[in-house]
């Protein structure tokens, strides 16, 4: 309702909402301010989904729903993170009266005197003492004065008074009607595999971490599972976590593997395990480098600032392996010199092009980091990540790197024979058969112009083939369907659709759970109630 600017804080939203709640409560109806309103902080997204279930069937969806209200609701929304929880379909406990209209009117009893008669008769009064002060000294004894109080079972609500008639006789709600315990609304109830169910919709707290908060639910509801009655058993049936948990293991997984093709790369143009081992020293130092100051800015490792890291694997040994050749060029044209002085001269002629390459490369990517509004904060992570890689990787190519060459590097270091001499020949003729190429290409400048336009044309191509989207769409393990039948369907129908629904999902390769919420525009027990909506998952 009052949209917020992204960065402000939420308990500070909080209060200025409620605030502005609290102006609007004098203008609203009596009817609508006895119901009692409600300001919470949570994110629109459903964080997880749990099914609270009978296996055997032994308790119907009303038990369910009620103990889960009971026991389990409060307890998850104190949960660190959790923004709220929520029971889809709410059957809250209830004495329902149902009367009979024909015997009210026989007796001349109106609706407004058994709801007179309920509200009367109902109560918890503190009705005092007798003997107390300040009555005289000469009384004896106090006594205690205590009334029944608020009533609990159906006998004692059909033993409520309606009207008490002159001849002395009572007509009582059981004269006019039956009571029962039911459900103070039954527009909608939860369904788990075709079966009796309360769902609970747990929603993240602004700023919470997922997965801390996901574990923390999941610890409460194995704690109270062994608490629960017989025959009662929960099921996550929807947990986002699962496909972060998922994506990061593969970008774990990626992560590794650019680091082993950079390294496998690295060994094949440099030819030895010690000019190897000077680029991949600096991958290390620039990751940890990235997570000290990402730990600093507080952000967290996800989606985002992972695929950064794979990205600056890749960058971050371009400057040590710069560093390495030229050290290298210098020992081979000069076996006289020593490695410290070959590492001197070299970098008295690579500084200024490595702080030029890093220069050119933060002049991309730190603008990205400025950008502002929700896509700036998609992508400020991925560019605070990439930059700090970039800057500690220029940094140990000054420093480092440098200093492991005069330490490492040694003249005519690499193998002479064997299966790399073959590679490195093959790599040398590729290079020397490359260069004439492009030398006489630059020569020819028309060619040029139309490799670049059918470049230009095949990306322009490719782009309008990509499907477009703010976030790019992925299988996360789940899916949601709304049925909507017409005006007037009858119970039994709804009924029937529902299951028919739920067995034609169940039969679907890969489906293990069904949740469904089925809703009514009416009362449940109406016979003209309308079925407004009937998700499934």
């Amino acid at each position: 309702m009052f949209p917020s600017r992204l960065g402000t804080d939420p308990d500070i939203n909080t209060v200025n909402v409620l605030n502005r709640v609290q102006l609007a409560l004098p203008q609203l109806p009596q009817e609508l301010s006895r119901q009692g309103r409600s300001v919470k902080k949570k994110s629109s997204a459903i964080l997880q989904i749990f099914a609270i279930y009978s296996p055997k069937r032994t308790y119907d969806t009303l038990f369910l729903s009620n103990y889960a209200t009971i026991n389990l609701l409060d307890n998850i929304k104190s949960v660190p993170g959790v923004g709220d929880a929520f029971l889809f379909g709410s059957l809250d406990y209830s004495m329902r009266v149902w009367v009979s209209t024909d015997r009210m009117t026989v007796l001349g009893i109106t609706p407004n005197d058994v709801i007179a008669a309920l509200q009367a008769q109902n109560i918890q009064a503190a009705v005092g003492r007798i003997g107390s002060q300040p009555i005289g000294q000469d009384t004896a004894f106090q006594l205690t004065i205590q009334s029944k109080g608020r009533l609990t079972d159906v006998a004692e609500f059909e033993n409520i008074v309606v009207r008490a008639n002159p001849d002395g006789s009572f007509v009582r709600v059981k004269d006019i009607g039956r009571v029962e315990l039911g459900a103070r609304s039954s527009d909608s109830f939860g369904r788990f595999n075709g079966g009796p169910g309360a769902l609970i919709a747990i929603f993240l707290a602004p700023g919470a971490n997922a997965l801390d908060t996901a574990g923390g639910v999941i610890r409460l509801m194995e704690e109270a599972k062994a608490r629960f009655p017989e025959d009662v058993d929960y099921k996550v049936t929807y947990d986002t976590t699962w496909f972060v948990k998922q994506s990061m293991e593969e970008v774990l997984q990626t992560l590794i593997e650019a680091f082993v093709l950079v390294m496998i790369v690295v060994f094949l143009f440099l030819g030895s395990l010690r000019t190897t081992l000077i680029p991949l020293i600096a991958v290390p130092v620039s990751l940890i480098g990235v997570f000290s100051v990402m730990l600093a800015l507080g952000f967290s490792l996800n989606m985002i600032s992972m695929l950064a890291l794979v990205l600056a694997i890749g960058i971050v040994v371009d400057d040590a392996i710069v560093v390495v050749e030229a050290v290298e060029a210098k020992l081979e044209r000069n076996p006289e010199m020593s490695p410290a002085e070959a590492t001197k001269l070299a970098m008295g002629e690579i500084t200024a092009p490595i702080v030029a390459i890093t220069l050119v490369l933060l002049s991309v990517f730190v603008p990205t980091a400025l950008i502002p509004g929700i896509v700036g904060q998609l992508f400020q992570q991925f560019a605070v990540a990439v930059v700090v890689a970039m800057v500690i990787s220029a940094i140990s190519a000054l420093t480092l790197s440098p200093a492991l060459c005069a330490i490492l590097l040694r003249h005519h270091d690499g193998p002479k024979g064997g299966p790399m001499a073959f590679v490195l020949k093959g790599i040398d003729l590729a290079s020397d058969g490359y260069a004439p190429i492009v030398k006489r290409l630059v020569r020819v400048a028309v060619f040029s112009l139309v490799a670049l336009a059918g470049v230009l044309a095949a990306n322009v191509g490719l782009f309008r083939a990509t499907p477009t989207g703010f976030v790019p769409e992925e299988d996360q393990g789940g899916f949601f369907a709304e049925l909507q039948l017409p005006e007037g369907a009858s119970v039994d129908r709804t009924a029937r659709v529902v299951e028919q629904v739920e067995e034609l999902v169940r039969a679907l390769p890969g489906v293990a759970d069904i949740s469904t919420v089925v809703g009514y525009a009416s009362s449940r027990d109406s016979p003209n109630r309308t079925p407004s909506s009937s998700p499934s998952c």
